[in-house]
């Protein structure tokens, strides 16, 4: 199991399964989809998430967020794109 993930600034920090599925729920709470849908997603994406996650001794943050929006563009389009809208928001980028 990853024991720390490595952040964009190459600075380390402890594995916690918890924030993704908190940064899942917060995409999904930008959208209108119904609350046992947002639960259903945040388990199931997490769940698969954390899976990659248990297979290596570390992973990058960039590495997360890659599976997670893969997921979610083939299952709910729609909170892969609030997710994505939410950091060009975040970022000022386009």
């Amino acid at each position: 199991m990853a024991e720390e993930v490595i952040k964009k600034d190459g600075t380390k920090q402890p594995f916690d399964a918890e924030k993704i599925k908190e940064s899942i729920r917060a995409a999904a709470n930008l959208t209108d989809i119904s609350e046992e849908r947002k639960n259903e997603l945040v388990e199931k994406v997490g769940n698969a998430t954390i899976e990659i996650a248990n297979t290596k001794e570390e992973i990058t943050t960039s590495e997360i967020k890659e599976k997670i929006l893969k997921d979610l563009d083939a299952i709910e389009p729609s909170i892969s794109a609030a997710w994505r809208r939410y950091e060009q928001e975040k970022t000022g980028t386009e």
